[in-house]
């Protein structure tokens, strides 16, 4: 198949193309869902097929197929150049690509337990265990369980030379339950709402969760919000959990931070950014104590890997620097725009899907304090945990998120609790009013494989390593 690779793209650059890549992508995925303790469904499935870009005269073409064999790699570059020759007709700014050293390199994610070698009985009686658990606490009326995994093989050329192939695996999986009583409707979720964590590792990594171990505590609280009050409409100091702090990384900071919003090449489907050019290097983002970084390099992570599909080297990149606002996630075409080089983080969903910019582990840095010590430290607030629902801007800045569950802070000690918390906020007032963040010890990384982008719309697997942090000067119980 090289030999047919280099020989298509000979034949490429004697018509005129400036650079051309293809990916050949081979999926595997096992899917195991459990119901109120019966299997509800088992899926077992792969996919395979390959996607070409050519870039000629200024213009970009992609074309893929799913058959794999030498006419069709033939035919199929014909059909990205037939279509890069077209836009080029059209090209106001013509693109172009940072220069990047082209590299050969194999690599597969390190993993003690191949989850695909785990037996479905091990698997289903693992969710049919937190079942009986949860089922265990009177008034839950409905409990679910989750297993997922990936085994994913990525063959990249380009004309430059590059030869890389990655085999990546991620696992993952969680449990939730429910209960429904005169009208009102509780869920609880462990280790995260939505279908749980994920990260790059075998086996091994849901045995780390501590899926059993904590569904009976779930329930419990479960079953304590349908009888729990309605958290006050109030401003209030607010510390948050590590999986929602997570998700509020990602939709305030994560998506703001992608190049190509920025510029304006992906806006139609979820907006842009605030971030605009002009506010890189000198633009307060949050408070001193505020450091994020995007870092593809973290063993475990879900946005974690060695080569982006560029065949760019995975970064650790520095994004908000004691509260100042640094750099941007990049690819090859859009750091060219800016006078920069790609900072690895252009991906596609799969063979048929052309690399976008993406996030990888965008990561809020620790601190110094314990979560005991955090909440010792606070005389009057809330604990808010566990993401239900969220909301935000097109540009990032106004957001509203809901969880399942808040603890009233009074006096440095956690007590009542409360159902249905909600709090808002203005993105660079809400990171300028953090004023603590848990130390290491409490880090996570949340997996998210669902982050939606890009149209045709590519769902992608990233992650947020965070701890706990406190927020002043926030409005909770916003209804």
């Amino acid at each position: 198949m090289k030999s047919v690779i280099e020989s298509v793209f000979t034949g490429l650059k004697r018509n005129g193309v400036s650079y051309a890549d293809i990916r050949i992508v081979k999926t595997e995925e096992e899917e195991v869902v459990a119901q109120d303790g019966k299997l509800d469904s088992y899926t077992l499935s792969s996919d395979e097929g390959f996607g070409i870009r050519v870039f000629y005269k200024g213009a970009m073409g992609f074309a893929s197929s799913n058959i794999i064999n030498e006419n069709e790699i033939k035919r199929v570059a014909d059909f990205a150049l037939s279509i890069a020759r077209a836009s080029a007709t059209t090209v106001d700014k013509p693109a172009s690509l940072d220069q990047q050293d082209p590299i050969k390199d194999k690599f597969t994610t390190a993993i003690e337990i191949d989850p695909f070698s785990v037996s479905i009985d091990e698997k289903v009686g693992l969710l049919f265990d937190c079942h009986d658990k949860m089922k265990s606490v009177q008034g839950i009326t409905l409990t679910k369980g989750f297993l997922v995994f990936w085994k994913t093989n990525k063959k990249f050329y380009s004309s430059d030379g590059a030869e890389i192939e990655q085999t990546i695996y991620e696992s993952g999986g969680g449990i939730e339950c429910y209960s429904s009583v005169n009208g009102d409707f509780q869920k609880r979720s462990f280790p995260n709402s939505f279908r749980g964590n994920y990260g790059t590792m075998g086996y091994e990594y849901i045995k780390s969760l501590g899926l059993k171990e904590n569904s009976e505590r779930i329930a419990r609280e479960c079953m304590m919000l349908m009888s729990a009050p309605q958290i006050p409409s109030e401003t209030a100091t607010l510390i948050i959990g590590g999986s929602q702090l997570g998700l509020q990384v990602h939709e305030s900071c994560g998506h703001a931070i992608e190049l190509d919003r920025v510029l304006g090449l992906e806006a139609s489907y979820a907006g842009t950014s605030f971030l605009t050019l002009d506010k890189k290097g000198n633009f307060k983002y949050g408070s001193k104590i505020v450091n994020i970084t995007a870092d593809a390099t973290v063993i475990g992570g879900l946005g974690s890997f060695k080569y982006d599909d560029e065949g760019v080297p995975a970064q650790r990149i520095e994004i908000v620097k004691e509260g100042k606002f640094l750099n941007y996630l990049s690819s090859r075409d859009t750091a060219a725009m800016i006078g920069e080089r790609s900072n690895g983080t252009a991906r596609a969903s799969n063979w048929n899907r052309i690399p976008i910019v993406r996030m990888t582990n965008v990561n809020l840095e620790p601190g110094e304090p314990s979560f005991d010590e955090l909440v010792a430290d606070t005389k009057s607030g809330y604990f808010i945990e566990t993401n239900r629902s969220w909301s935000i801007d097109d540009k990032r800045v106004n957001f509203q998120f809901g969880c399942e569950i808040a603890w009233e802070i009074k006096d440095g000690k956690l007590g009542k609790v409360f159902k249905n918390p909600t709090y808002c906020g203005i993105t660079p007032e809400f990171w300028g009013n953090c004023d603590a963040i848990c130390n290491k010890n409490h880090q996570v990384i949340w997996g998210t494989p669902n982050c939606g982008k890009g149209e045709p719309m590519q769902s992608m697997h990233v992650a947020h390593r965070t701890s706990p942090a406190r927020f002043r000067n926030v409005r909770v119980g916003v209804k």
